[in-house]
């Protein structure tokens, strides 16, 4: 057996160095929904869609008529559609706050991830109650919340020809800061 420093086995110093580098190599914890972006292309744009598209209205010109249709959900299951969609996007906002989406970003990141989650309580609400004009309002509000998020927390990769701007317009109503 190997000896050092005045005859001491060295033992005990290579295992706890080794002990120690090893906790260096451990790796950080693994997104569930894969990454950011990944999990909002697949979980959180599908997911806001749906809220999204349950209350509408359009106007369009056919056979040289203007037509205007209004569109909201009529049945329990479209209702309950809509309910659920509201209560994943809670859920997924409750993920966005663990270490594997936080770790790494600013206090804002959580700010935006709570935010998800207030508003999707007020959207469950307004399914609940199958009000169409609060599914419309909330639905403005998700937006909002989404699109202050993503002015901070670009994607990674965007696609060509597409800026940040691009991905968070604001709405008509919605006022943009003045450039410098």
């Amino acid at each position: 057996m190997k000896t050092g420093f005045g005859g001491k086995i060295m033992f005990p110093v290579i295992l706890a160095g080794t002990l120690a580098l090893s906790a260096c190599d451990q790796p950080q914890e693994v997104p569930p929904l894969g990454t950011a972006q990944q999990m909002m292309a697949n979980e959180v744009q599908p997911t806001a869609e749906i809220f999204w598209g349950a209350v509408g209205a359009k106007s369009e010109l056919v056979d040289g008529e203007a037509v205007f249709t209004e569109w909201q959900p009529e049945t329990d299951a479209e209702w309950d559609e809509v309910h659920a969609a509201a209560v994943r996007l809670g859920e997924l906002g409750e993920i966005l706050k663990t270490p594997a989406y936080a770790e790494g970003r600013g206090d804002d990141w959580m700010a935006y991830s709570q935010g998800l989650v207030d508003v999707s309580a007020q959207a469950s609400e307004a399914a609940m109650a199958r009000d169409p004009d609060a599914i419309f309002e909330v639905g403005g509000t998700i937006y909002s919340v989404c699109s202050a998020c993503h002015r901070m927390y670009p994607p990674d990769v965007l696609p060509e020809g597409m800026t940040v701007d691009d991905i968070a317009q604001p709405r008509p109503n919605e006022e943009t800061p003045a450039s410098e």
